[in-house]
């Protein structure tokens, strides 16, 4: 990832049709219960750790994982003690 810039993932996301595409950083500890967005989501955490949970099935995302939200996909997510960024492709809200 040391090549790949938000604008570059800006750019990829907008040329792939999505709306937006924004920075997300959450505090260590935080933890978001279940809920569902109004729009399609392409991840890609940049650092920390987090666990996010889809019908049961949790995975421990690190730096340079990626994960896809369906809109409307229920989910939670849970973040590591030093908290975690990702940056996510929107489309639809």
């Amino acid at each position: 990832m040391r090549d790949f810039d938000f604008a570059t993932f800006e750019r990829r996301a907008l040329a792939a049709g999505f709306d937006q595409a924004v920075v997300r950083d959450w505090a260590a500890g935080t933890v978001v219960p279940t809920h569902s967005h109004d729009f399609d989501a392409d991840a890609l955490v940049t650092q920390g750790e987090m666990w996010l949970t889809v019908d049961g099935v949790v995975r421990h995302m690190r730096p340079g994982d990626i994960f896809t939200l369906p809109h409307g996909t229920p989910h939670d997510e849970r973040y590591g003690p030093e908290g975690a960024t990702f940056w996510v492709a929107r489309r639809g809200s």
